[in-house]
């Protein structure tokens, strides 16, 4: 009752009372009352999305008090050490390599900023997880990189916590956890009976409880104690977990909970007993009894999940399969899952509900409290079995597996914690035993060897599980624990889990099996090889590397011959179960074998590191034999698939031979696989091991010293690449070094060099070529040389440049002159390569270098290089060069390639002499005892007498018998003379020779490689087996190898050779040289060595023959004979018609080669010439020729190419030609500002930017002020437009046809490739230098500029040619005929006019009137002469011209645009000539003008009207009249400077000047003297309402300086000089004359004066000119003033304030830039990437900057759209009239829109090594590249965006 009435009374009031209660010393009452309370309020029956609950929940726990106030009071006694920060995925921290200890340690952005980094090897990422900060946790970083919060140990100066203030916090949070787990019981139905959907409800509802609780861990480590105390109190548990006796909703709810328990197979402890002895009869893992948890035998009761059923299908071998090992680990490992606390429970919901990401935070944000990260921590352990249990069926399995992840990284990272839970929860057995378990559950029967009988399983790579990569947090939890060593030593030390981790490995043994296709290519290629490579790497070679991390020092010799010998009892488990005997079986391979580089590695590490004797770590001889044979297998199959063997399995075969080399696997696969085979080549018989490779490369019956053989196992195209493979492999086999006895620094130099002699490479690239082990990049092991340091010792830094052509190239590392010279190692970089092109590209990088420093101008062989020397253990190895087996192969390969035998190459011979030099390198130093004394059995020793090379190389050998086609040519040839001629009949065998023949055939050698190894292997096994156990071994495998011969056709002839190798290399050399005599006999003496060691093949014989010589005098002695001798040597015989074929197709095909190379030389130049003359911006003399005709041809039409039909001819009215000619909207000029200084992009919130300074803004608050007051009309034609969206024409200066233009459309309107651009849009690229472009301008018909009469100038008056002008005007337009080109002029106008968007051209208050029309079209011509002032520089200086001296269309689009004018004639009445010439008579009339007054002289714009008179006067214009028209618009100029400048006077200095000018005035010459007109204004200005009263305050503060004569002068002419350089340009182009060139800037104005005639060009430059002294008026100046400054002073309704805005008009502007930024790009990024968006208040996904405007826009974002226009489309219309420049904050790239298209532009910030870092991946510090800034603005300035980037698509408003 007493709870009813508490819930109807205040809240905040209740919980005030009820906490006094609890606070005496006798609380009972208290307690009784607040449980009652608390059972009404927490009733889990309710529904939980009743939120009633959570507000009493809060007011309870804050006393009474505000529930924020309690929040505070709580947190002001926090005591923590550690940040803890919860982060969930793609969140941005940093990772510091230098402070981690861990390599898991990350840092949030605040931690990172507050702590001092610098210099450290740190990165930014976003979290794939999530994570949390470590920042203050020692054990996982050091405490120098903390930040300064968690630096201090804040807890000793917290104040301790009063008993009172969590006293109802206490009490309270029991209950409402319990209430939160009663929900989640009672929400829980099994996965197959419900949809993810009902979980998701119930987590839904759940959503606000659980932050409640999240935000209670955030108060600090005061309410986490509280927590923890609640969550871990067994005793609560108990008393709350099962509900109260009467209470049947709690006891349905109990059940439920163990229901759920018992179907998760997990056991409760009633049914452990029997469970157990299920689980061990069931024949499952009986060791580690975390079996017990996964119910793992199918016998197992209680596991009737789905799970069995699905794979009851494959269960060949599947669940019942040979019993692991019953290790004799105490069964009860793991506690039964009797959950004792809330913690435990919690945690088994979350993995029940598959970890939803609000419960993860919380248990995480729980961490920093160290009690509750302990018993978090075994619960965790506990239940590790069941979270991968759930994992696997989970439907969600990679958002879980995240999760999973984000938990166990911050519990296992921690050693103390890892070293714990390995002692007390036996965390290593569980993990293993799951790993098992999980692997078990997708197990097949393996194929490899002995389909049938094999016994051995592996996992089926087609699963989901491995596909999927779902044992991926398993596999790195398991990692992370072993990088500590306690972990790895305990795990070492333990037998019985290294022998069940062994069985885990072996499950990977052999998976992915190819089986050759030999007749038809396979229908479905899988992509299973993906799969099988992750999971060796990463459940496989990593686990090893961090084993092997630990085995670094003799003491953990244990440890290591540990690991071996299970390695071997594995292994030979494992030979046993595919049924191994001594062949591979034929066509198969398999690339994953594990357990031998197990092996291999702890056998490398043992030597290198520890110190063991290898001997004592090898098995038998026989078992050596077996483990051979696949990594063979192997290396032979790279060589088939290379070959094209495979060709029929598809692509996928090549990928899986390229990611076996690839960088990320190599050193955990084909570096293992190649040092195991060194070992057992050391080990085993050298002629054993060699025969076996020529074996397994299948290139046996090549071999012979016969022309002709058959291969029973090859095509004929493939033997020549299998040979080149087999040679090429002896040669790695024998000379790489990288676990025989380098150090880890020359490993990491051989490693880079070779990487950088492939390619230059960037930084990042070759971070990511170099193998991670034995060298990890990140932090420096000590006494190791670091990966900088490597780098600078063997590479060249390379800076990005720029090239004109805009292709942004990359900061690159290239190899120094010396690694060229003395390092470059071919083999090295045929081992790393993954495309067979890069060894190309190596060598012909050396050859490149070779020539460019005149070592060698040839086509050089890949250079010797010498070892480092072996370790002596493996000092066997040698042998293999010096075995009679090798030697005989090399003397048969040399005699077939001097021979000319088919399929020999250059690769083979250099191979070859590559291993003779590595033979003559590496000499044996054994003693000639050990030479077996039974020579007879020998079958080769007829061939050399012993085995050293040096000895063979001049052994000669006389006779060879061979078995050749019956069909070859030394059956005919060879027959002895003696016998008659039907004893060499065909079929005969060679037994009937005559006598004579018969010692030779004694003497005559058989070499038959397969008998050979037939018997040493015998040999091996006899001396294995001495026991009467032999095995007598089938033979019939062995028929496989020998030829299918059909007796008849093969028969044995004896070939006379009489030839040693030494004879046969000195052969080799007169051929190669084609000199008979090649060496003469006293070559060697005078020999220079020293240049022997980089060259071709005749530098590498003789390199040989010096070395051989100087190692024995007794070869130098045969070199001499056979040097004097000098026999001519043999022609090559031609063999047969085959091999004549063969060497013609040969021939043909280098011919057409050379031809096609010349062919492609010549089209080269041709076109690099055409793009010197097209692309040749320098030149002035095309400039010229562009303008319309060149000067000398005074009289003749100028004459056009057209670029598509080739014809040369005028342009004529009915067949017109046109320049192809780009328009685009601009708004750069808009764009400029006041100052010099470009704006800074605003990085903090006060910074904004203030876009009221610019061009655009201020000519539009001028034009919207005049209209305010006066006439519409006559106010647009005061001002231009086209600041913002204004048109702008290019061209490429090509000329075309514009009917040859219209067919061309056509064509690309049907031609369905994909273009960058739109077609129906008239867009196209030029067809001659493909520049983009949109339209075609009409060229005029017409003579070469007319000129002549036009220019001459007539010496009228002044006033006459002020008449002729007026006259000019009043004409009325001749309306041009109807004509081809009129038309094509009409079409160009609308071009133009949809270039740009309707709110740029209508300014008019009558929208479409012919005065806005007007106003757009001279606007045009405005903007295009801005714009190139602009590309010059801003001025006409010489310096700024050869820049900008574009072609340039503006003679021709001053026509079209004249032409289009002239239908508007300006009414007599209004024309504003006569206002500027002549005084006014009639000043009556306009008082009763009904209308608005005029737009005042003074307000015009003058380059404006210069332009309308212009272009209103018919064409062509006579020179004379221009510069009538510029002299008059200067007078106007000038007055306006003199007003602008007299408002800046304070009003002292205007009565001074007004006396002084006074004076003057009357004085001869006062029309053209400063002081007078100055003076005259003022006092004309100063007249009715004056415009100077306004500012007398202002300009007395800032003119603190006074006006001198110099200065005013100076003003004066910056005023006037913008219009001197409109007009001398347009003078430029229209009459084709060549601009001044001054070179200073203080020359400009006079040199512009002389050139447009204001100043007399007999002008010496030593006279200082006065602006006023160009002046020249054609009535009294001081009329005109007056009547200019009355226009002004009697504006009656006008603001004096206004009129003086409209008077100051500064036409001085800065050229454009874009936005300042910061150097370094974290500033933008922390600033932007969290800001919210301005106009959807969120924080957008893909955050963009405008460069130019500073605006900040979310690109792509829904949010943003308008009309279904995405915001950075709509910002670039808006700002740049189309064209956006944005720099996207989370990628650091810039992407340009360009209208409907946009590009990605590149990046401006590199990192320290000049790398873009794109997306941000590596996260480096990235600073800002001027250039790259500077040539993004000069290609915005330029508008070439269109014609640089080359990758453009379609946007279709998405961006």
């Amino acid at each position: 009752m007493m709870a009813a009435s508490q819930l109807r009374r205040d809240k905040r009031a209740t919980a005030a009372h009820l906490k006094a209660d609890l606070n005496r010393t006798d609380n009972s009452s208290g307690v009784r009352q607040l449980q009652e309370l608390l059972d009404v309020v927490l009733n889990p029956e309710k529904p939980a999305a009743d939120t009633e609950a959570l507000d009493w929940c809060k007011c309870l726990i804050a006393g009474g008090e505000c529930f924020e106030e309690f929040c505070k009071t709580v947190r002001s006694y926090d005591n923590a050490t550690l940040c803890g920060l919860v982060w969930t995925a793609n969140f941005v921290a940093y990772r510091c390599r230098t402070c981690g200890i861990s390599p898991c340690m990350s840092l949030c952005a605040e931690c990172f900023n507050n702590g001092d980094h610098t210099g450290h090897d740190f990165n930014m990422f976003r979290s794939q997880a999530g994570g949390a900060c470590d920042c203050g946790d020692s054990n996982v970083m050091r405490d120098s990189g903390f930040c300064r919060r968690h630096r201090l140990r804040n807890w000793e100066n917290t104040p301790s916590i009063p008993l009172d203030l969590l006293l109802m916090s206490e009490m309270v949070l029991p209950r409402f956890i319990l209430c939160i787990i009663q929900y989640l019981r009672d929400g829980y139905i099994e996965p197959d009976t419900s949809t993810e959907r009902d979980l998701q409800k119930v987590l839904q509802q759940l959503e606000p409880q659980i932050s409640f609780l999240e935000e209670l861990t955030k108060m600090g480590g005061a309410m986490r104690t509280v927590l923890t105390k609640i969550l871990t109190n067994q005793q609560a548990f108990k008393d709350l977990s099962m509900g109260q006796e009467d209470n049947l909703f709690a006891k349905t709810n109990y059940d439920k909970y163990l229901s759920a328990l018992k179907n998760s197979g997990l056991v409760s402890v009633e049914e452990k007993s029997q469970g157990t002895a299920a689980d061990v009869t069931s024949g499952a893992e009986g060791g580690a009894g975390a079996m017990v948890l996964l119910a793992a035998g199918p016998g197992s009761p209680d596991d009737s999940s789905k799970e069995e059923d699905q794979d009851g299908g494959q269960s060949v071998g599947q669940r019942k399969r040979v019993k692991l090992s019953s290790s004799t680990k105490d069964p009860c490992i793991i506690e039964s899952l009797k959950h004792k606390c809330f913690l435990e429970e919690l945690l088994f919901w979350t993995i029940k509900y598959e970890f939803p990401q609000k419960m993860v935070t919380f248990l995480l944000n729980m961490l920093p409290d160290q009690d509750y990260k302990i018993t978090f921590t075994k619960t965790f352990v506990q239940h590790y079995a069941f979270i991968m249990k759930t994992l696997m069926k989970s439907h969600e399995s990679d958002t879980m597996s995240n999760r999973i992840v984000h938990i166990s990284v911050q519990l296992f990272s921690n050693e103390e914690l890892a070293r714990h839970m390995t002692e007390e929860c036996q965390l290593l057995d569980i993990m293993v035993t799951v790993l098992l378990y999980m692997m078990e559950s997708c197990l097949i029967k393996s194929e490899l060897q002995d389909e049938e009988n094999s016994r051995h399983v592996v996992v089926n790579c087609s699963e989901a599980l491995l596909k999927n990569n779902t044992y991926w947090p398993l596999v790195s939890d398991f990692i992370n624990i072993l990088s500590h060593q306690s972990v790895a030593k305990k795990f070492l030390e333990d037998h019985s889990l290294l022998m069940l981790w062994m069985s885990f490995v072996s499950f990977f043994q052999g998976m992915n099996l190819n089986k050759r296709e030999l007749n038809e290519h396979v229908e479905f290629e899988s992509q299973t090889y993906y799969a099988a490579f992750a999971a060796e790497l990463e459940a496989c070679a990593q686990p090893m590397w961090g084993l092997l991390t630990h085995c670094k020092v003799k003491e953990t010799q244990e440890y290591t011959k540990t690991v071996v010998r299970y390695c071997l009892e594995t292994l030979q488990i494992w030979f046993d179960a595919i049924g191994f005997i001594d062949e591979p079986a034929p066509n198969q391979v398999t690339f994953h074998l594990p357990l031998h580089r197990y092996y291999a590695m702890f056998l490398s590490r043992a030597v290198k590191c520890q110190g063991l004797d290898l001997d004592s770590l090898l098995p038998d001889q026989e078992m050596l034999m077996k483990i051979m044979v696949h990594p063979l297998q192997i290396q032979a199959c790279l060589s088939e698939i290379h070959s094209n063997m495979w060709v029929r399995n598809g692509l996928q075969i090549k990928g899986q031979a390229m990611t076996y080399v690839q960088s990320h696997f190599c050193n955990s696969m084909i570096d293992p696989d190649i040092y195991l085979l060194q070992v057992c080549a050391s080990r085993l018989d050298p002629d054993y091991f060699i025969s076996s490779v020529f074996e397994r490369f299948k290139v046996v019956d090549l071999l012979t010293m016969a022309s002709q053989h058959q291969n029973a196992v090859l095509d004929l195209e493939q033997e020549r690449p299998m040979l080149e493979g087999a040679l090429t492999f002896l040669v790695i086999l024998t000379s790489l070094r990288i676990h025989l006895g380098m150090t880890d620094d020359e490993i990491l130099r051989a490693e880079m060099v070779s990487q950088l002699c492939m390619n230059d490479r960037t930084h990042s690239a070759l971070l990511d070529l170099i193998p991670e082990n034995p060298n990890p990049k990140s932090g420096i092991v000590p006494g190791s040389c670091s990966f900088e340091d490597m780098l600078s010792a063997v590479a060249d830094f390379k800076a990005p440049v720029f090239e004109p052509g805009g292709s942004m190239q990359q900061g690159m590392y290239t190899p120094k002159g010396e690694v060229w010279e003395k390092e470059f190692d071919p083999i090295m970089v045929i081992l790393r390569t993954v495309y067979r092109r890069d060894v190309q590209s190596a060598m012909d990088r050396y050859s490149a270098f070779l020539k460019q420093y005149g070592i060698h101008t040839g086509n050089p062989w890949p250079p010797y290089k010498e070892r480092t020397s072996l370790h002596p253990c493996y000092k066997g190895l040698i042998r293999l060069l010096h075995c009679k087996t090798l030697h005989i192969v090399i003397f048969t390969l040399l005699y077939k390639i001097w021979m000319d035998h088919q399929n020999m190459s250059e690769h083979v011979l250099c191979m070859v002499l590559y291993l003779i030099e590595l033979g003559l390198d590496n000499q044996v130093h054994d003693n000639k005892e050990e030479e077996e004394p039974c020579i007879e059995e020998h079958c080769h020793d007829s061939w050399f007498p012993g085995t050293n090379l040096l000895s063979n190389l001049h052994h000669v050998i006389n006779f060879v018998r061979v078995r050749v086609p019956e069909t070859a040519p030394e059956v005919k040839r060879e027959a002895p003379p003696s016998t008659s001629s039907e004893a060499s009949s065909y079929g005969q065998n060679s037994r009937r020779l005559s006598g004579n023949w018969r010692e030779n055939l004694r003497e005559a050698q058989v070499f038959s490689l397969v008998a050979e190894r037939r018997r040493k292997f015998q040999e091996i096994i006899n001396r294995s087996n001495t026991e009467a156990t032999q095995v007598v071994r089938p033979k019939s495998s062995s028929t496989r190898w020998v030829p299918p011969g059909t007796p008849p056709q093969l028969v044995t002839e004896i070939l006379e050779i009489r030839e040693s190798m030494l004879s046969l290399l000195i052969k080799l050399h007169q051929k190669m040289s084609s000199k008979q005599n090649s060496l003469s006999a006293s070559w060697l003496e005078d020999m220079d060595t020293s240049r022997l060691a980089h060259g071709d093949g005749i530098t590498a014989i003789e390199r040989i023959l010096t070395k051989a010589a100087t190692r024995s005098c007794q070869i130098k002695r045969s070199i001499q004979d056979i040097c004097g001798k000098v026999s001519p040597p043999v022609p090559p015989k031609k063999n047969s018609p085959t091999d004549k074929k063969a060497m013609d197709k040969e021939e043909r095909r280098q011919r057409a080669r050379e031809r096609q190379k010349k062919l492609l030389a010549e089209f080269a130049s041709r076109q690099k010439s055409f793009m010197e003359t097209a692309m040749d911006v320098e030149s002035p003399d095309t400039e010229a020729a562009m303008d319309l005709g060149s000067s000398e041809v005074m009289e003749s039409e100028v004459l056009y190419d057209c670029v598509i039909c080739g014809q040369s001819g005028p342009s004529t009215e009915d067949r017109p030609t046109g320049l192809v000619v780009l328009l685009q909207a601009s708004s750069v000029l808009g764009h400029r500002c006041k100052s010099q200084e470009p704006k800074n992009l605003p990085t903090t919130d006060e910074e904004h930017i203030y876009p009221v300074d610019t061009c655009g803004v201020a000519h539009d608050v001028r034009l919207t002020l005049m209209q305010q007051f006066f006439k519409d009309s006559s106010c647009l034609q005061s001002v231009s437009i086209g600041w913002d969206g204004g048109v702008y024409v290019q061209t490429c200066g090509h000329t075309l046809h514009i009917d040859c233009h219209k067919s061309y459309m056509e064509s690309l309107r049907n031609d369905q490739v994909l273009q960058g651009f739109s077609v129906d849009k008239g867009e196209f690229t030029c067809p001659l230098c493909r520049q983009f472009a949109n339209s075609v301008l009409p060229c005029r018909p017409g003579h070469g500029t007319d000129a002549g009469a036009w220019h001459t100038p007539t010496n009228k008056k002044l006033c006459v040619l002020v008449k002729e002008v007026e006259g000019l005007q009043d004409k009325l337009a001749l309306f041009p005929t109807e004509s081809n080109l009129s038309k094509e002029m009409e079409l160009v106008i609308k071009d133009i006019k949809n270039t740009t968007q309707k709110k740029y051209m209508d300014y008019g208050k009558s929208p479409g009137s012919p005065d806005n029309d007007f106003l757009f079209m001279y606007s045009v011509a405005r903007t295009n002469l801005e714009l190139e002032l602009v590309h010059r520089g801003g001025n006409l200086c010489s310096g700024g011209a050869s820049a900008a001296a574009k072609r340039s269309c503006l003679n021709q689009l001053f026509h079209v645009l004249a032409m289009h004018m002239r239908l508007y004639s300006i009414d007599s009445a209004y024309n504003p000539w006569t206002k500027l010439t002549q005084v006014a008579q009639n000043k009556e009339s306009e008082d009763f003008d009904e209308e608005r007054p005029e737009v005042p002289m003074l307000f015009r714009d003058v380059p404006s009207l210069l332009i309308i008179f212009v272009l209103t006067m018919p064409q062509p214009l006579r020179k004379e009249h221009f510069t009538c028209v510029v002299k008059m618009l200067y007078n106007l100029q000038f007055t306006q400077a003199l007003a602008a400048l007299s408002t800046k006077f304070s009003s002292e200095e205007r009565q001074a000047w007004v006396t002084s000018g006074a004076l003057k005035k009357n004085v001869g010459n006062s029309e053209k003297c400063v002081e007078a007109l100055l003076s005259y204004v003022i006092s004309e200005l100063s007249k009715d309402k004056s415009v100077y009263k306004v500012n007398a305050e202002e300009t007395t503060m800032l003119s603190s300086s006074v006006w001198s004569p110099q200065s005013i002068e100076f003003s004066l002419q910056q005023f006037c000089l913008p219009f001197l350089r409109l007009s001398c340009l347009l003078q430029h182009h229209l009459y084709g004359e060549n601009l001044t060139g001054c070179q200073e800037e203080e020359e400009e104005f006079s040199s512009l004066s002389v050139c447009l005639g204001l100043l007399p060009s007999a002008l010496q430059p030593s006279n200082t000119v006065h602006s006023a002294s160009c002046l020249e008026w054609p009535v009294n100046a001081f009329d005109l003033v007056t009547q200019w400054c009355t226009e002004v002073t009697g504006l009656c309704q006008m603001h004096a304030e206004q009129s003086l805005t409209l008077l100051v008009q500064d036409p001085q502007w800065a050229a454009p830039r874009l936005l300042q930024l910061p150097d370094n790009y974290n500033i933008i990024f922390q600033y932007y990437h969290r800001k919210a968006c301005t106009a959807c208040k969120k924080v957008p996904k893909d955050p963009a900057l405008c460069l130019v405007c500073g605006a900040f826009v979310c690109l792509k974002g829904v949010c943003c759209k308008q009309q279904g226009v995405c915001e950075c489309v709509l910002h670039s219309q808006h700002c740049g009239a189309a064209t956006g420049i944005f720099l996207l904050i989370n990628a650091s790239v810039i992407i340009i829109i360009r209208g409907h298209r946009f590009c990605l532009w590149g990046s401006v910030y590199l990192d320290a090594h000049g790398e873009e870092d794109r997306d941000l991946r590596r996260g480096k510090p990235l600073f800002l590249c001027e250039e790259r800034y500077r040539v993004l603005e000069q290609q915005w300035v330029s508008h070439t965006f269109d014609h640089i980037n080359k990758r453009w698509g379609p946007h279709y408003n998405g961006l």
